[in-house]
């Protein structure tokens, strides 16, 4: 009998979090809900412990503590601030770790699991971004396995168990193309929040959908794909696949092409990354090859999505250049969010950070948490409103 998995899930109340309890509440008897956590959204937290009657809960901001333990049976132990939740990851009982919280925060708690061995299934793409070489050795040195959840990366990654020790040539990375695909430059301009947030494919939480109306998603991932699969950057590719049906694919020696495709489902690889090396079934929809009108790629614009030339000159520059982007791409999105800035004052800030930023080649865990701080002030002082 296959042992059941005791999950905590590290932002549970956004998209990939609420997605993640959809794939236990479908097996119940393969997953147990062993931790939660949020940071703001203390009704949902209480509606998700209470459903799943979760031993413990964390709610990250602790003005928020109150409200969360009066709501709760004494059963459920309440914790607040991300120290606690560093420290219930760890937890000798908890066997794999889901990375769902939004932005470079979800860095500290993620390092703690991977310290503690736990199996990551990663879906915070800052953790790599801004710590890549630290957080893969950790990993390497504590035993802690990172399954990919994004669907690019879970891509890549079942593309390779075929692989069989073959070295890859391209990572071939698929991108939806976002909701400004076929709007000029200057119409891009002058896009509002509203139109940036309607993603023609996935649903997703709101700072993830600008990334992705930006293209700064997809530099993310072209960093995470170094990281998690060893590679060259001159080895990863973007490709534009408007379709979404092609998840991602991996190029080797002899021209063969292996690709993952489904329907867009981030249940899919959040799954897979729990339940792995299984396969378990999966409520949702299937692909119909026969409905399919043809699919179709393009090579993106890098000149009307800057984001993604800025991540490729992270990438190359390497040190802690990568985190000082990240920073101030968190500060610029938020700033858009608020309608203080236009879209394209994203790029621009983050051009500026990239540039006024001290460098550091060979950075430690101190110096990213610093760079991220620098970073973002700086970037808050070149952030205007309209």
């Amino acid at each position: 009998m296959t042992k059941r998995k005791n999950i905590a899930v590290l932002g549970s109340t956004g998209s990939i979090g609420t997605q993640t309890l959809d794939v236990v509440r479908q097996h119940p008897d393969r997953f147990r809900i062993q931790m939660i956590s949020a940071n703001n959204s203390a009704e949902l937290l209480v509606q998700q412990a209470l459903a799943f009657q979760v031993p413990h809960v964390v709610i990250c901001n602790p003005d928020k503590y109150r409200e969360v333990r009066d709501a709760l049976p004494a059963s459920i132990q309440v914790h607040a601030g991300i120290d606690e939740a560093c420290a219930l990851v760890q937890a000798p009982e908890t066997d794999v770790v889901v990375a769902a919280m939004v932005g470079f925060s979800g860095l500290k708690p993620t390092l703690s699991a991977i310290s503690a061995g736990k199996t990551i299934a990663l879906a915070n793409k800052e953790t790599l971004v801004a710590a890549g070489a630290l957080v893969m050795e950790q990993a390497r040195v504590c035993r802690a396995p990172i399954l990919p959840v994004d669907s690019e990366h879970s891509a890549i990654f079942q593309c390779l168990q075929g692989a069989q020790g073959n070295a890859i040539r391209l990572i071939h990375l698929t991108a939806s193309g976002g909701p400004f695909r076929t709007w000029t430059h200057a119409q891009i301009a002058h896009a509002r929040k509203e139109q940036a947030l309607k993603h023609p494919n996935w649903d997703m939480g709101a700072k993830i959908t600008i990334d992705s109306a930006t293209m700064m998603n997809k530099g993310f991932e072209m960093i995470e794909a170094k990281w998690l699969f060893d590679v060259d950057p001159s080895r990863i590719h973007v490709v534009v696949h408007p379709e979404s049906v092609i998840h991602s694919m991996v190029e080797f020696a002899d021209g063969a092409v292996i690709a993952q495709l489904g329907s867009p489902d981030m249940r899919l690889p959040i799954q897979l990354a729990m339940a792995f090396p299984e396969r378990l079934p999966l409520e949702g929809k299937r692909l119909n090859f026969s409905e399919l009108q043809g699919l179709s790629f393009y090579e993106p614009d890098r000149e009307k999505f800057p984001c993604l030339q800025l991540a490729s000159v992270a990438m190359e520059r390497g040190g802690n250049i990568p985190c000082a982007m990240n920073a101030a791409n968190e500060a610029a999105v938020a700033a858009f969010l608020q309608d203080r800035i236009g879209i394209y004052d994203i790029p621009e800030t983050i051009s500026r950070v990239m540039d006024g930023v001290n460098f550091v080649s060979n950075p430690s865990l101190e110096d990213i948490f610093a760079c991220h701080e620098e970073a973002f002030r700086m970037a808050e002082t070149f952030l205007r409103p309209l």
